[in-house]
């Protein structure tokens, strides 16, 4: 698959992922998709300082995101200081 149709998918995961962040305050932004196949994103709100941000992005966002596109291997949090 074309690296601009896997995009487009990735920012439809995450459009529908993103009303259950923002239940609990937070939210996630697309930044980048690799070309190892690992999407980046800024978790924002309430997700980007959270303790749990981690299970979030690993048990939710990436789970989600390798089942619906299986060419993704991983998906990563960017950190802004």
């Amino acid at each position: 698959m074309e690296k601009e149709a896997i995009i487009k998918k990735v920012k439809n995961v995450l459009t529908q992922i993103e009303p259950y962040l923002k239940a609990d305050g937070g939210g996630v932004e697309f930044v980048n998709l690799d070309d190892d196949m690992v999407v980046w994103v800024k978790l924002t709100g309430h997700c980007a300082n959270c303790p749990h941000s981690s299970q979030t992005l690993k048990n939710g966002i990436e789970n989600t995101m390798k089942s619906v596109i299986p060419e993704i291997k991983a998906v990563e949090k960017i950190n802004f200081k």
